[in-house]
């Protein structure tokens, strides 16, 4: 009888390996999606931003009061999150490893959720899908807010 428990335990000691294993796979797996390179006819300098991204260039951080006032370049794209490789990196347990992004399609600059667990906002607004930015737009993820500028 103690070897037929000994053989279960392997088993299942052996299941939460292979669990574990998987849940790492999958987590290295979004990483990679989501930090690639651009495609080379991506590359190189922005395209002018006309309708509905008119003006804007940054995102300005104007809370938590104690990080007010810096700067984030838009070249291509910004990710917003926890994850060490996001360009806006956020301390707060209400933010997503990868939260949010904010990026440029064609002549417009977009805003999308990430499918973060509690939400991203634009102007007090729930984003639910991809949505323009223009210069003056908030955008808030946890207790941390951006505006879009210049």
């Amino acid at each position: 009888m103690p070897d037929l428990i000994l053989q279960v335990w392997k088993l299942v000691l052996l299941g939460l390996v292979y669990l574990f294993l998987l849940r790492v796979l999958r987590a290295m797996w979004a990483n990679l999606r989501t930090t690639t390179s651009p495609k080379p006819e991506e590359a190189g300098p922005s395209k002018p931003v006309k309708e509905g991204g008119k003006g804007v260039n940054q995102l300005k951080l104007i809370e938590p009061k104690e990080l007010a006032g810096r700067m984030f370049d838009l070249d291509q794209e910004i990710t917003i999150g926890r994850a060490p490789g996001c360009k806006v990196l956020v301390e707060d347990t209400y933010v997503s490893q990868l939260h949010a992004r904010v990026f440029r399609r064609d002549t417009q600059v977009l805003l999308e959720d990430l499918g973060s667990t509690n939400g991203t906002y634009c102007n007090g607004k729930k984003v639910t899908g991809p949505v323009a930015v223009r210069k003056g737009d908030k955008i808030q993820v946890g207790r941390t807010v951006l505006e879009a500028v210049r």
